[in-house]
């Protein structure tokens, strides 16, 4: 008889602790998942800050860009040459 009072007396703790693991386990995955959402917003956050920067940095640039004065390729620079363009005036034509 007191095998089988044993075996339900075991039985009972043994249900009890599952039943106390299972609460856990759900008060556990709660927890995890608030923390999971809240990286979310973070990193969404943080994205849309990245993206704003980068075109700001971009428009900024193309800003830039279009104050820059254009620079003349060699062969630009050599038509517009003031001295070139008087020699080539002043050889007679042939």
């Amino acid at each position: 008889m007191s095998n089988s009072k044993e075996a339900k007396t075991r039985a009972e703790a043994s249900f009890k602790r599952k039943q106390e693991q299972a609460r856990e386990g759900t008060k556990a995955w709660a927890e995890y998942q608030a923390q999971r959402s809240g990286v979310d917003e973070k990193i969404a956050k943080l994205r849309a800050l990245r993206l704003a920067k980068e075109a700001s940095e971009a428009a900024a640039k193309s800003e830039k860009n279009e104050q820059a004065p254009k620079t003349l390729s060699p062969r630009s620079r050599r038509t517009r040459d003031p001295r070139k363009i008087l020699s080539a005036d002043l050889q007679p034509n042939e």
